[in-house]
């Protein structure tokens, strides 16, 4: 970049927000592609997203908890994510109410309603707060959008999207899914829908997931740059198998595998079966990312007993939710099921909440409020809710092999008995249990460290009689990184990057037109 933009208050970095027709458009995966090719062109620049609702966290180093998105764009643009990045997040307890995450913490639980009629108005000094921070300290800041900027009824309490813009003055992309089909029309509907000022930032559009011959789609491109006098920054071809986080467990498939990449034959004679239970507000599912990154283990989501039958593991998840993840379990037939595979020493491993599910007694007055509840009995382990999070990156050793991850979950756990799951350096209790082929952890993104993930599937295998053999050359850290490299490449071929490097440094580009009628 050649510099940073004057203000009244100094030099700030450039900026950019990156909006979607609808949700799942693409915006995610264009924000970390965005930032991986600015840091390939020695850039420095930060993600930013200053209002999230996931399930999917994860833990800065200093004990913040931003989105799991955010997470994986900072990556994308090789800086260490702070809670600046995404100063609210919002974890859904149920279908009307989340509880707030303020900056790294929680702040407590909102409804719906009463998030909307005020607390998030109150909120944007805040958020331009922390994109002003990031603009002072990066080249350019690149900003990800949530649902669609047209979402009429929420404007005026809109702090993510045009209300963000508006209040940094920074130019916005509109990305639309053309995999759906209708994009030229959701591109024209979204303008047209926003008012003056709103659109006055809007500066063009990029099209996601085009297959095909992108010359016939070239016709409706320059009709769309006639009538809305904004250009198409580049079109996107549809990319299989990127396995980037997504922010929300709860869109996962049922019967789907978790990623779509073709992955290499088994190195042993035999796969792993892994079904994972697709538990009421899962959340940080991508913990299983890297069991399906192995080649010769085959992960899936399931929600009947009768798919746990020919697993070699078992996994209960993270929710959101423990007692009612606990109570669907039951009133599905899951529970008896795992129960029964516990007793014939078949492989089980409960991650958070999962981990709270396999104990003897949860005690909780704070997420559930139901007072006591009696878990599985599979684990010598006592649970009680408090009302502090607890938010931390641990590091220490299992199974012989270094191991770290993070940790987020009101339930502390007390065990009596068993095995404990990690240790530090010098053989000291640190988290878990383990009875038999029963393991519990409170770690997520453990399964990331390779060497432990290995010694682990040798164990599962080792129970479950299959003759399995870890790859013994899978890094995890490696892929992920292939990954984003790939996002970036989709940016650097596909998209026009002069034109998006100008309107990242110069800002909203003058003379755009007004297209009628605006908001109501």
């Amino acid at each position: 970049m050649n510099g940073r933009r004057k203000t009244a208050d100094g030099a700030v970095g450039g900026g950019l927000l990156v909006a979607g027709t609808t949700s799942d458009a693409g915006k995610s995966v264009v924000t970390a592609g965005i930032c991986r090719w600015l840091a390939r062109q020695g850039v420095s620049v930060a993600p930013f997203k200053a209002q999230n609702m996931s399930l999917n966290s994860f833990v800065t180093r200093e004990g913040a908890e931003i989105g799991r998105a955010q997470a994986m764009q900072a990556a994308a643009a090789r800086v260490e994510p702070t809670a600046l990045m995404n100063p609210v997040l919002l974890k859904p307890g149920s279908d009307r109410s989340s509880q707030v995450v303020l900056l790294g913490k929680p702040v407590g639980e909102l409804s719906a309603r009463g998030y909307h009629a005020g607390r998030q108005e109150q909120l944007l000094g805040t958020v331009t707060d922390c994109l002003a921070e990031l603009r002072r300290t990066h080249d350019a800041v690149v900003c990800e959008g949530a649902g669609s900027p047209a979402e009429i009824n929420l404007r005026r309490t809109d702090i993510v999207n045009m209300g963000l813009a508006r209040a940094a003055r920074i130019p916005v992309v509109v990305v639309g899914d053309i995999d759906r089909g209708g994009v030229f029309a959701s591109f024209f509907g979204t303008t047209a829908l926003l008012s003056e000022q709103d659109q006055s930032l809007v500066a063009g559009y990029l099209v996601n997931k085009f297959r095909g011959d992108v010359t016939l789609l070239e016709p409706g491109l320059e009709m769309l740059r006639r009538i809305t006098g904004r250009q198409t920054y580049g079109v996107l071809p549809y990319a299989h198998g990127l396995g980037i986080d997504e922010e929300d467990g709860l869109r996962v498939s049922l019967r789907g595998t978790v990623r779509e990449s073709v992955v290499a034959p088994p190195a042993g004679e035999d796969v792993l079966r892994v079904a994972v239970c697709a538990v009421p507000l899962m959340s940080n599912f991508t913990d299983v990312d890297a069991l399906a990154a192995e080649p010769g283990v085959v992960v899936r989501f399931v929600d009947r007993p009768e798919e746990l039958v020919d697993a070699d593991l078992v996994v209960l998840p993270g929710t959101r939710g423990t007692v009612r993840a606990l109570a669907w379990l039951r009133e599905r037939g899951l529970a008896d099921a795992v129960v029964r595979r516990a007793a014939e020493g078949r492989p089980v491993l409960g991650i958070c909440g999962g981990y709270q599910m396999l104990g003897e007694h949860i005690e909780d007055e704070v997420e559930s409020r139901a007072g006591a509840v009696d878990g599985l009995g599979l684990l010598p382990v006592r649970v009680r809710f408090a009302v502090e999070k607890t938010l931390a990156r641990p590091v220490g050793r299992a199974l012989g092999e270094p191991v770290e991850g993070y940790e987020i979950h009101h339930g502390v756990a007390d065990v009596t008995g068993g095995g404990t799951f990690l240790h530090d350096e010098r053989g000291n209790d640190l988290d878990g249990c383990r009875v038999g082929s029963v393991w519990g952890t409170h770690w997520h993104g453990s399964l990331e460290s390779d060497g432990f993930r290995r010694a682990f599937l040798r164990e599962v295998a080792r129970a479950s009689g299959r003759r399995f053999v870890p790859a013994p050359d899978t890094r995890f850290g490696a892929l992920r990184e292939e990954q984003l490299d790939r996002l970036g490449d989709l940016i650097e071929e596909h998209a026009d990057t002069k034109a998006l490097l100008r309107l990242i440094e110069e800002g909203v580009p003058e003379g755009l037109p007004f297209v009628p009628p605006g908001a109501p």
